[in-house]
């Protein structure tokens, strides 16, 4: 399953989305200056649980970490589980 994600970019805020099969799933973060983010909240409704969209969410965001030299520090605790499964984000987690 391909899951397209967009990016919605605020002064101070943002967050990634994906819509499939009607349902919208997002992760939320906070800027830190221009040199950090914060992972804020993912929220993956119920009938998109165990398809993989909070993750394809996470790498989303560390995709963009590395392209634009970022960090992120994992305040939502799903994405810190991620983190925990996939060390080799070492280079972009705080």
């Amino acid at each position: 399953m391909s899951i397209e994600i967009t990016r919605e970019d605020g002064e101070t805020k943002g967050r990634y989305v994906a819509v499939v099969d009607g349902h919208e799933a997002e992760l939320t973060f906070s800027r830190l200056g221009s040199v950090s983010v914060i992972a804020d909240h993912t929220g993956v409704p119920e009938a998109l649980k165990g398809r993989g969209v909070g993750q394809a969410l996470v790498e989303a965001l560390v995709a963009d970490a590395r392209a634009q030299g970022f960090t992120i520090v994992p305040l939502c605790p799903f994405v810190r589980a991620q983190y925990a499964r996939h060390p080799e984000w070492s280079d972009v987690m705080k």
